[in-house]
């Protein structure tokens, strides 16, 4: 079983899917928006592999200046110009995705992804403390994943689907996903995909989790080990 969460602050809107390798089929066996902290820890410590749509640390630079600063060592900069504040604010990997993709994630310093990354902070431990490690770099039952980012990957539109008045967007998209995957059961699904963003984000993660059991994304080559062990690694696919 391969688990798709789109994790959001508020567990009201938070996506779940699963699916399952079925003969041919891959199957959307459940998808659902409004999942707890123990729905979310049920579903990560079941799967074969799950993916997380949320940043799972924070980057290297970011948490130096900050104990530098509370310490009162903090060397000054030569200036606080965009390229200083681009090295603290974004991780090795979210420039990576940058580079593949174009696509910019937003920073968990600075953006409001802070706030479900904290939530993932809080599961990651309960995970932890319940036997399942969930690496930052994604090498254990959990992998940070992005949506957007695979979309890109894939070829098919990965803007503006969120939100209610985009409904005829993800409609098309649906279609389009369908039309690369063949073998993509929806199970009953698509509707709910169409109508939600959050429940469409969880099945695109269910889907780069279950490349990611197959060897088919793309690991942190070997130049960035040390940067995902410390602030995780954005898993894409690798075509």
């Amino acid at each position: 079983m391969f688990t798709g969460i789109d994790l959001a602050a508020d567990p009201r809107r938070t996506g779940v899917a699963t699916l399952r390798d079925e003969g041919a089929a891959i199957v959307v066996s459940d998808v659902h928006v409004g999942a707890d902290d123990d729905d979310v820890i049920a579903h990560v410590a079941a799967s074969t592999k799950a993916g997380v749509d949320v940043p799972f640390g924070w980057p290297r630079a970011f948490t130096q200046l900050i104990m530098a600063h509370r310490a009162g060592t903090l060397e000054p900069p030569a200036d606080t110009g965009p390229d200083w504040r681009r090295e603290v604010l974004f991780r090795a990997t979210d420039r990576e995705v940058r580079r593949r993709v174009g696509k910019v994630p937003l920073s968990v310093a600075s953006d409001k992804i802070a706030y479900p990354a904290i939530r993932w902070a809080g599961i990651a431990a309960r995970l932890r403390a319940d036997g399942t490690p969930t690496p930052l770099d994604g090498s254990g039952r959990a992998c940070e994943v992005y949506p957007g980012g695979a979309l890109a990957v894939w070829g098919l539109p990965h803007a503006k689907y969120k939100g209610p008045q985009a409904a005829e967007v993800r409609r098309r998209l649906v279609e389009r996903l369908a039309e690369r995957l063949p073998s993509l059961d929806w199970g009953g699904h698509r509707d709910s995909c169409i109508a939600d963003d959050n429940a469409l984000d969880a099945v695109i993660a269910a889907l780069i989790a279950r490349a990611v059991a197959r060897g088919e994304a793309v690991p942190p080559p070997p130049e960035l080990s040390e940067e995902a062990a410390a602030e995780g690694w954005i898993w894409l696919p690798a075509s």
